[in-house]
């Protein structure tokens, strides 16, 4: 199933521009799913279970890195094909 998820990354933390580029520059290592930024959020396009797997594990790695963050999620899914 076809689907897209608007995700925007909030660390609470000073210096927080290079976390959520690392964490969008991991995104688009994801050949298989289409990423596209602007300056509000980053949105991931892919089949649902795929995109949710991607997010999951660079969401954790980004904890892992640092102090806490928020990532607020929107979920379309559903889409039809192209």
């Amino acid at each position: 199933m076809r689907s897209a998820v608007e995700i925007s990354m909030y660390p609470l933390a000073e210096g927080y521009r290079p976390r959520i580029q690392a964490f969008i520059d991991r995104l688009n290592t994801y050949a298989d799913l289409t990423v596209s930024t602007n300056q509000l959020s980053t949105q991931v396009w892919g089949p649902l279970e795929r995109v949710m797997d991607v997010l999951a594990e660079e969401m954790r790695r980004s904890a892992e890195d640092g102090p806490q963050l928020v990532f607020v999620l929107k979920v379309l899914p559903g889409l039809a094909a192209p």
